[in-house]
């Protein structure tokens, strides 16, 4: 294979990996940082879908973590327990 040989093909797998980038919508700003074009309502809606779900896992993670708290957590559960069988 000679050296334009190999242009040729760097050319060629560059334009291949562009068309596919545009047909799945990923752009990239004048930054160099790739982003997604699509419906705005869609994207709002995801972004805020992403917030509420990272909102659970910091709730979760605390829980998780606070050893006091997942003792006094579990304690209440039984306190359930016990008022829900009367």
């Amino acid at each position: 294979m000679g050296p334009f040989e190999m242009v040729i093909g760097i050319v060629l797998i560059v334009t291949i990996g562009s068309i596919i980038r545009a047909k799945h919508g990923i752009r990239r700003d004048r930054h160099g940082h790739d982003y997604v074009v699509g419906n705005d309502a869609e994207t709002k809606a995801l972004q805020a879908e992403i917030r509420a779900l990272k909102d659970r896992i910091q709730v979760l993670e605390r829980i998780a973590t606070d050893n006091n708290r997942a003792v006094t957590l579990d304690q209440e559960i039984e306190k359930l327990r016990d008022n829900s069988k009367i």
